[in-house]
Parts: structure tokens; C-alpha cells; sequence
């Protein structure tokens, strides 16, 4: 797409005009608007046709649910899929305006946490790319998870108000609300033929209102959708209580409504939180499956026979599974299907995605708690289970322990990955180890039992984010070495290789990351005050604070390091900033307390003259996807360290690879393949491996205290944790030292064997500290990381799903 820049000022301006303001006087904040309105002018038509395109091409489309979509900022992202980033800024410059300044006057759309989300944002935009007919459903969350903050070291959150401004990229859709029904009681009514029927009664109402985002596909019309729900209260105010006085009690209704869609991950600690997560989730879902089914009808009857040739369904983890159970109540309910109809509709139609190796996070609902808030959706999966559990007797009659242990619904909890696993005909993990950790161990049962449903579907990043629009300068590179096709398919990229011995091209990519580099040093010394070497190495550690992901392991080894920088002033070591970026669940004490760790360890260090500037440590608050966009590109060393058989996949250690940062991490997850693409000799490896970590977890023989005793050095780094000397409150790290020696809240001492890999771990970064020091050596390694990182674009994973799973197909508009 190109744009005519009088036509293009001349939007901006009447925009502008219609805010009630003018060139000279509008604020950042107005002229943002103004120019995303203007483009959003550009992006209506192609919208529009792509409805119609595959409206009358009558092709099956997917639709993705998730909890939570890290989509990041729209503006800049949005300019470049339409491929007028530069004639924008261009037009604006005439026009006295800088783009950067405008851009930075956008939230971050608080949709999203992790990884999770992150990846469903990359699928939406890999999926309009590909000219594929696919879509979103979420939630529009009023506040995102939270604004983190650091106060005396310890993370504080605060609203995320991401929405305080009216957002120019989305669109309400308000008469295409649906309803959305909880509690109440189920009324059984026969027909004549004496058939039961069930309708709710005395259910409480809640609005669901749809907003709508673009999706852009890179250089293409496909503009897919993005539909994320509102909660509203139907009959929310009550004037008669507001005139009596009575002004708590007139908006209760309304504010009960309106928590569904307030905060995403509400803390679950306690059952009201509970009862929150559930209610957003079948909020979602019910809101969802009624607008799919709604478009279906309209174009196809009463044929439900032939809802899987026209819909799929992926459900992203388990957040969204009680879809399941929805659409068996759409179907039997409102559309008077029978089981053994509606059934086999319902698991061609849906896909499950499993993203977690973590028991904890394979989600179960309180049996009290579902049926009181979902009484009808209860009655459909105790059906489903009854069902299920003849299965499960007809093919091992005498297995009573499998069958309890398979049961979806047992020990007084349903349990939703079980639910989706026999409700799907595809479930798939997200990385070749996480698949196989699956089908051998953690779902074995599972795959013997259903084995032509498991697959992998390795994770992918979308280049065009985090590599055309993140590291425009290394983009820039790479196009005149190679042309621009590595965009829309990043196995171009394997074309580097033939530069990996030329001294000029690794110059100019050091000099490259150099500017990356101070460009991060600059922002965080505006933002946090404090002063980091662009020529130090960096060495960064992003993503969500969980003890799995061994942030723990990491300031540890920064401490044994300080500890010899103290103990020898002198020692040479390569000058080396420790950067670490991430948020702790609102309930998560300990990730709480890890990162006061950091903070006060990097206080500790950063104002000690002794140790001449050598190693900083800095924690960047409120991590988040435009903060992401500085620190992948600036990044000399990716820190993946996860326990091996823990992590998933992780879809960090792609962004760091695709802009060159060698990987020090642990055999797990997709490091595993990114080691396999980029060879082990350009990646830092330590560590136990998988089936190192089963073995111990088996004998149960690992004691930490003979780590503790004979690794040198850490001993003392345990001490310090204890003794005053990064906090005057001796007692406030107890609980990390307690958990690693001794174990906490019911689990082993050391569950996660952060001191079982310090030696290896510490082995590695000296392995590190040698390589570095060969400048053009290094930037091999992080050349060919570059050139072998074809493979981890979403492109390639949702081609696969396309393929394999959703069945859908390329459609141009």
C-alpha cells in the first residue's frame, strides 16, 4: 500500500479539527489520535472487504480463543504491516511532527501477561500474513493485569489504565452484544414426544458488548479480526435504590458485571477470586461461541452438521476449555440437537493447545463453585464424563485406578485439561521436548489411550515485530544482503550463513548491536536514573517471574561473582550489566520476594566503589512489549534457564535469537531446537537435562546440602541471604533460603535444583566471559543464531495449524 501524503495531512487535519483543536495547538496526545484515525481510514475498506471476501467464498475460518492477547502497541506495528511507515513519517515531518513522540503516547494494550499472550498476538498477525481466514476472541480487560512498580525494592502494582483514552484502533460493535447467563436454576421441561428440555430461570444477566481490532496482514488486504468482550450490567442502575439512599445498592448489579471485564488474572487466592476467574472465562466463551454460531446460521441454516467443515476452534490453554461444555448447550438447548449428534460436532470443531509441563497450572475448578455459578454447563460435563467413563470401561474394564485417575470430574474438582482432551479431536504441545514430555509422562495416559490427537506445533515469533519493526537498523542489514522476502518467510534468513566469515558485514552488525545498545542505555537512564556501559556485555533475563524460570539462579551467580570481585578487585573479568525484566502474580510471595532480591543486590552493587563499574545489575519495571522491543534488539546474551522438562517452549530465547544473542540456558524447551537449527557450539548450554531431572525427582534422593557444602563459594552466597548483607532485615530472604534447603509449602528442598545447577550454570557464564572476548568471534556466534533462525517464525507454526488441525485455507482478498 502507498498513500498520497496531501490526501493523508489533509485526514490528519480534519481529524484534528473534528476534536475540536488544530495543528498548532493540538497536544501529542491529539495528534496521536488524529494520525492513527487517519490510518485507520486506510484500514476500513480493506476490513470491510475481507468480510466480504470470505463471506462469499464461503471458506471455513478459525477462530482463537485466549484468555489474554499481548498484543503491545498498534501504531507503529499497524504502519509497517501496511507498509507505509515511512510515507507516514515522512508526511508528518512536513508537518513538524515526530513519529517516536507521538507513538509514546500509546499504552500497551493491557490484554496480556506472557508468553501466552504474546504468542496468540504473533499467531493473529502471522495468520492475516498468510491470507489465512482467521480470528481472535478475548476479553477487553478495563485494567490489564497491573502496573508494576518498585518501591524500596519490592514490586508494587498499581491499575494498568490502559484505557483512560478512547483507543483509535478498536471498534464497538454494540448492537451486536449477546447475553450471558450465571447461577439461576435449570427448569427440566418435557415435550410432547416426551423429550426433556432445559431452560434457566433467575439467572443473573450480564452484557457482553464486542469491541473489534484490525488484524493487518504484512503487504497484504487481509485485515482479520480481533473481538474482545465487555461486560455490562443489563439492568445494572437501580434508580428506585439510588433515591432512597441507598447508593451502594444501586450499582451493585452494575459492578458485579463489570469485575468480569475489569482485571485480567484477578488474584485466585481465595474463592471470590475463584469465582472471578470463572466467570471472565465463561463470559468469554459463551459470548464467542454464540457470535460464531450466530454468523453460521446466517450463512449456512440449521445444517449443524456441517459446523466443522466451515468452523475450528483452537482453545489457548485451559482458560477457554468450558467452550466445550457451551457449545453442547447451544447445541442441545437452543438448537434441540440429540447427544449423539451434537457431540461429534462439538470435537471436530475444537483443538486444544496444552502450554504447561506444571501440574499446578493444569486448571480445576471446585465442583460447589461450577455448579452454583454454571448449574447447566455442570450437567453437560457430568454427562460428558459419564460417557467418558463407559469409554474408558469398555477398553480397560478392570483398571479402576485409570479410570479414577482419568475421570474429568473426581476428588471434588472438574478438571479442564482432562475436559479438553476428550472434548478435542487435536491436542498439541508447543515444542518437540514439551510434546514428548506429554505423551511419555505427564498426559501418557492420555496419548495411549487417544494417540492420533497428539501433535506438536513448535511455538514461532512474528519477524515483523520483533525484527523489521524492533531493529530497524539490523533490518536493514539483512535486506541488503539477502532482499526483503526473509519478511514473510524467515527461512531466508539461512542466505546469512555465506557472510559468517566476512570481517566487513560482522563489523557492521557489531556496530549495529553497539547502537542498540545505547539506545537501551539512554532509555533506562531516563527512565530509572541510572547509568549502564554500552561496551559491558549484556546480559538479559525477561519474562514472567516464576520459580521454574530460575531468576533465583541467575542473581545468585551475580553474587558468587561480586563476592570475587570483592575478595580480588583486579580480577579479570569482561565488564558485564545484568538485566532482568519481569512481573510476579499478585499472589506469588516468593516471585515477590526474588525480586526484591534483585533489587537489593543491585543496589549493593551498583554503589560499590570496589567494584570499579565491572558488573551493574538492573531490574526494569512494568516489563512489557514496547519495553520488549528495546531489550531483545540491545541484548549480547539470552538468558533461558529454566529447570529442563519445566518450560514449554518459551518463545523469549526466539526474539533474542532472530536479533543475535547467543543462548546460555538449560536443554528445555524450544532451546532444544534452537540449538538443533543454530548448532551447540554458537549457544551456551549447562545443566541437567530432562531425564536427569525425572531420575532425581524419582529416587527422591537429592540432598542441597551437599551442594551446598562442596560447590565452592556458594555456601557463602547462601550465608549472605541471611546475614544483613543485602538487607538490614536479616529475616527478609528466610523464606527463599528455607526453600531451597529445607522446602516449602509441601514441596522438596531445591524443587526446582537452582543449587544443583549452580556449578554448571557458573561454568558456562566463565565460558561466556572467554568467548566475548573475541569480538568478531562472538558476532559469528550471533550471526549464524540469526541466519538459523527460520524456523521460529508463527508463520511456519500457524501454517501448520492451517494444515494440520484448522483445515483452513488461503484466501486473498
Amino acid at each position: 500500500m502507498s498513500i498520497k501524503k496531501d490526501d493523508f495531512k489533509n485526514s490528519i487535519l480534519k481529524h484534528l479539527k473534528l476534536a475540536g483543536t488544530t495543528l498548532k495547538d493540538a497536544t501529542k496526545r491529539e495528534l496521536f489520535d488524529a494520525v492513527s484515525k487517519a490510518a485507520m481510514e486506510l484500514v476500513m475498506e480493506n476490513w470491510r472487504e475481507t468480510k466480504e471476501t470470505y463471506d462469499s467464498k464461503n471458506v471455513k475460518q478459525a477462530y482463537y480463543l485466549s484468555a489474554e492477547f499481548l498484543m503491545g502497541r498498534a501504531f507503529s506495528n499497524n504502519l509497517v504491516n501496511l507498509t507505509i511507515l515511512d510515507e507516514v513519517k515522512e508526511t508528518l515531518e512536513d508537518l513538524n511532527i515526530n513519529i517516536n513522540e507521538i507513538e509514546d503516547q500509546e499504552e500497551d494494550a493491557g490484554l496480556g501477561n506472557g508468553g501466552l499472550g504474546r504468542l496468540a498476538a504473533c499467531f493473529l498477525d502471522s495468520l492475516a500474513t498468510l491470507e489465512l481466514p482467521g480470528h481472535g476472541y478475548g476479553i477487553r480487560y478495563k485494567y490489564g493485569m497491573f502496573k508494576q512498580k518498585i518501591e524500596n525494592g519490592f514490586q508494587v502494582e498499581y491499575p494498568d489504565r490502559w484505557l483512560d483514552y478512547e483507543d483509535p484502533w478498536e471498534v464497538e460493535r454494540r448492537s451486536e452484544a449477546v447475553k450471558v447467563k450465571f447461577g439461576g436454576e435449570v427448569i427440566v421441561v418435557k415435550d410432547a414426544d416426551g423429550r426433556e428440555h432445559f431452560r434457566r430461570e433467575s439467572a443473573e444477566v450480564v452484557t457482553a458488548v464486542p469491541y473489534d481490532m484490525p488484524i493487518i496482514g504484512y503487504g497484504v488486504k487481509n485485515v482479520n479480526t480481533l473481538r474482545l468482550w465487555q461486560a455490562e450490567s443489563e439492568d445494572g442502575f437501580d434508580l428506585q435504590a439510588f433515591n432512597d439512599q441507598h447508593y451502594n445498592t444501586a450499582v451493585k448489579k452494575q459492578t458485579q458485571a463489570e469485575d468480569i471485564s475489569r482485571v485480567l488474572y484477578p488474584n485466585d487466592s481465595g474463592p471470590s477470586g475463584k469465582e472471578l476467574r470463572l466467570r471472565q472465562q465463561y463470559f468469554f466463551v459463551s459470548a464467542s461461541l454464540q457470535d460464531i454460531m450466530k454468523k453460521f446460521k446466517a450463512k449456512h441454516g440449521n445444517d449443524f452438521s456441517k459446523l466443522p467443515e466451515y468452523v475450528a476452534i483452537q482453545l489457548n490453554d485451559t482458560h477457554p476449555v468450558v467452550a466445550i461444555p457451551e457449545l453442547m448447550r447451544l447445541l442441545l438447548d437452543w438448537e434441540k440437537l440429540e447427544w449423539e449428534v451434537a457431540w461429534p460436532i462439538c470435537t471436530k470443531v475444537f483443538s486444544y493447545t496444552n502450554h504447561t509441563i506444571l501440574a499446578e497450572a493444569l486448571e480445576k475448578w471446585p465442583i460447589d463453585l461450577f455448579k452454583k455459578l454454571l448449574p447447566r454447563i455442570y450437567q453437560i460435563v457430568d454427562e460428558i464424563n459419564r460417557r467418558f467413563l463407559l469409554e474408558l470401561r469398555e477398553k480397560y474394564p478392570t483398571d479402576w485406578q485409570k479410570h479414577q485417575k482419568m475421570a474429568i470430574i473426581g476428588d471434588g474438582m472438574i478438571k479442564m485439561a482432562w475436559l479438553a482432551i476428550v472434548g478435542s479431536h487435536a491436542v498439541n504441545g508447543v515444542a518437540a521436548l514439551h510434546t514428548e514430555i506429554l505423551k511419555n509422562q505427564e498426559l501418557k495416559e492420555w496419548y495411549e489411550l487417544y494417540p492420533e490427537k497428539f501433535q506438536n506445533k513448535t511455538n514461532g515469533v512474528t519477524q515483523r515485530r520483533w525484527l523489521l519493526k524492533s531493529n530497524p537498523e539490523l533490518s536493514e542489514l539483512i535486506t541488503k544482503l539477502i532482499g526483503d522476502k526473509w519478511i514473510t518467510d524467515l527461512s531466508e534468513l539461512k542466505k546469512l550463513e555465506k557472510y559468517a566469515d566476512d570481517e566487513k558485514i560482522l563489523k557492521e552488525f557489531i556496530k549495529i548491536k553497539h547502537t542498540k545498545k545505547e539506545q537501551l542505555a539512554k532509555y533506562i537512564l531516563d527512565t530509572l536514573g541510572i547509568y549502564i556501559n554500552p561496551d559491558s556485555l549484556f546480559d538479559v533475563q525477561i519474562k514472567r517471574l516464576h520459580e521454574y524460570k530460575r531468576q533465583l539462579l541467575n542473581i545468585l551467580h551475580v553474587i558468587d561473582l561480586y563476592n570475587n570481585l570483592k575478595a580480588n578487585p583486579d580480577l579479570d573479568i569482561v565488564p558485564r550489566t545484568f538485566i532482568f525484566g519481569a512481573k510476579a502474580a499478585s499472589g506469588y510471595k516468593r516471585a515477590k520476594q526474588i525480586i526484591k532480591l534483585i533489587n537489593a543486590v543491585a543496589i549493593k552493587i551498583n554503589n560499590d566503589p570496589d567494584i570499579k563499574g565491572k558488573i551493574r545489575v538492573v531490574f526494569v519495571p512494568n516489563y512489557r512489549v514496547s519495553v520488549a522491543e528495546k531489550l531483545f534488539p540491545a541484548a549480547n546474551l539470552s538468558e533461558q534457564i529454566s529447570t529442563a522438562g519445566k518450560e514449554a517452549s518459551g518463545t523469549g530465547n526466539m526474539k533474542f535469537m532472530i536479533n543475535g544473542a547467543p543462548t546460555i540456558g538449560t536443554m528445555d524447551g524450544a532451546n532444544v531446537e534452537i540449538v538443533e537449527e543454530a548448532g551447540i557450539e554458537n549457544n551456551f548450554i549447562f545443566g541437567l537435562t530432562a531425564e536427569e531431572v525425572v531420575a532425581l525427582n524419582s529416587t527422591g534422593e537429592y540432598n542441597p546440602w551437599n551442594e551446598y557444602n562442596s560447590v565452592p563459594g556458594l555456601k557463602k552466597v547462601m550465608e549472605q541471604l541471611l546475614d544483613g548483607t543485602f538487607s538490614d532485615d536479616r529475616s527478609i530472604f528466610t523464606e527463599i533460603y528455607n526453600s531451597l534447603m529445607y522446602g516449602a509449602d509441601g514441596n522438596r528442598p531445591d524443587q526446582y535444583y537452582v543449587l544443583k545447577d549452580f556449578a554448571s550454570y557458573r561454568e558456562a557464564q566463565l565460558r561466556v566471559d572467554k568467548a566475548f572476548r573475541d569480538e568478531l568471534g562472538w558476532a559469528k556466534k550471533a550471526w549464524l543464531n540469526i541466519a538459523n533462525s527460520g524456523k521460529f517464525s508463527s508463520d511456519r507454526t500457524i501454517q501448520q495449524y492451517a494444515d494440520e488441525i484448522w483445515d483452513i485455507k488461503k484466501t486473498t482478498v
